[in-house]
């Protein structure tokens, strides 16, 4: 390589970091209706598409919890026909602004547009929840925490002290502990207890990295979950998890978009690719 003096390597770092958030050809078409300009450090993105009176019960209890005063919260709709994304509905405190994907793409591609939108507009760092209201919304305190102490990938888990799996489905809770979560770990060189859980934090320096470049095409469904999970301690940034609470419903089935054999096939085959460096750039 070129030999470069360290204000080289550093313009080049710079250049590298930059090029991260605007090699935008993985960013699906979407538009932006901002409801207030920034406010916060962090914002929470909250991925959704046909949620109805779930994501109303989650923003209220976000609300409740004060979690808006802390993260500008982010509605990424992946094409929503519910009505619940009516922007005069959202249009209160609780939601900072809503994106509505209008490319193609599934739920990697809700996630991709809500991070472009957040590294664009600066944040510190960035938060994921599901919004099912499935999470403990009010743990976010937690997530921050762990961001403003230097940590870069701060997983959510029901399976460590202080954290609750309420109700989870047999077939789902195994499958977890036994298949996801030691594989993901044997991946990332560091023990994750509940891997498939979206509800997490990565800090800005992470993902603006040019060996994470999580804005690729490649990410259709759950590869960029999976990758993101490994990707982090392999190149020397901290990971840790904090204690939160997922409560599937009581006798009804669960809300997921994980659906039988195909979609447990769909799984194993990212889990194998975060395994084998597959997703890389």
């Amino acid at each position: 390589g070129v030999c470069m003096n360290g204000n080289e390597k550093a313009a080049e770092a710079h250049k590298q970091a930059a090029r991260a958030v605007t090699d935008v050809s993985g960013v699906p078409d979407y538009t932006v209706r901002e409801f207030a300009p920034r406010a916060a450090e962090y914002c929470l993105l909250i991925p959704i598409i046909n949620e109805g009176a779930r994501i109303a019960r989650e923003l209220a209890r976000a609300q409740a919890a004060g979690v808006d005063k802390q993260v500008d919260i982010i509605l990424c709709d992946g094409g929503s026909t519910d009505g619940s994304m009516a922007p005069e509905k959202l249009a209160g405190e609780v939601v900072n602004t809503l994106l509505t994907k209008t490319g193609p793409g599934k739920q990697g591609a809700q996630l991709r547009m809500g991070l472009h939108f957040a590294l664009e507009r600066g944040y510190a760092g960035i938060l994921t929840v599901d919004g099912n209201d499935k999470d403990s919304v009010e743990s976010v305190p937690l997530f921050l925490e762990k961001l403003r102490a230097g940590y870069d990938l701060v997983q959510g888990s029901r399976f460590i002290r202080g954290g609750q799996a309420i109700n989870t489905p047999p077939v789902r809770y195994w499958a977890v502990r036994l298949v996801h979560a030691p594989v993901i770990s044997l991946a990332a060189h560091q023990w994750f207890t509940d891997t498939t859980n979206a509800y997490r934090a990565y800090s800005r320096r992470y993902l603006t990295d040019a060996r994470v470049a999580p804005l690729r095409d490649i990410f259709q469904k759950y590869e960029l979950l999976a990758y993101l999970s490994v990707r982090a301690t392999q190149l020397g940034y901290k990971g840790c998890e904090v204690p939160v609470a997922r409560a599937y419903p009581k006798g009804e089935p669960a809300p997921t978009k994980i659906k039988g054999m195909k979609g447990n096939n769909e799984l194993l085959g990212c889990l194998w690719g975060a395994l084998t460096g597959k997703y890389n750039p």
